[in-house]
């Protein structure tokens, strides 16, 4: 039998008792040099992400790029059929009358952003995932309830579990769990 590659544990989850907890303590897990963290709350929290550093969205750019594909590819089919495959001289208008593009063009962008800003939802947030290492925290399920959650995952480069531990008592958790793969 192989054996797995995959590291014992998937992190240390703490508990705290309010989102002010939370946010201090993401702020304090960032400035002690963790990157592969997360924050769990049952709402959102306008200041978790300034105090986590995370601004990168990539979705509205992808989502911007397929419409701009969307576009070309609805215009582009309009003018190869209308002057190349099958010109037609109707009453006299010209073979290139761009206006009566705009409704194929206009639909085609909209499908487009539309079908790959899902698709890369789902593809950036891991999904479908029917199962996940922090659901085996009994207390987790709290996390969408009234429980605030923040998990330093093993693959961040700094983790030492015993130094995490330490690092995250300090925060004055609640709780702190370690958290195995399955």
């Amino acid at each position: 039998m192989k054996p797995s590659t995959r590291p014992r544990y998937y992190g240390v989850l703490a508990e705290f008792p309010s989102p002010a907890a939370l946010v201090a303590a993401a702020r304090a897990t960032h400035d002690a040099g963790y990157r592969k963290y997360d924050a769990y709350s049952p709402f959102p929290i306008e200041e978790l992400a300034d105090a986590m550093h995370d601004h990168k969205n990539p979705i509205s750019r992808i989502v911007f790029f397929a419409g701009l594909t969307g576009a070309c590819v609805g215009f582009g089919m309009q003018v190869y059929a209308n002057l190349v495959h099958y010109p037609m001289n109707i009453a006299g208008r010209p073979l290139y009358a761009w206006p009566m593009f705009i409704p194929i063009t206009f639909e085609c962008t909209v499908a487009f952003a539309a079908f790959t800003g899902v698709l890369a939802m789902l593809a950036l947030n891991g999904l479908p995932r029917p199962h996940h290492p922090l659901f085996s925290v009994p207390s987790f399920s709290q996390a969408t309830q009234s429980r605030f959650f923040l998990c330093i995952e093993s693959d961040d480069p700094k983790f030492e579990l015993e130094a995490v531990h330490k690092f995250l008592e300090g925060l004055g958790p609640m709780e702190i769990h370690d958290v195995e793969n399955e």
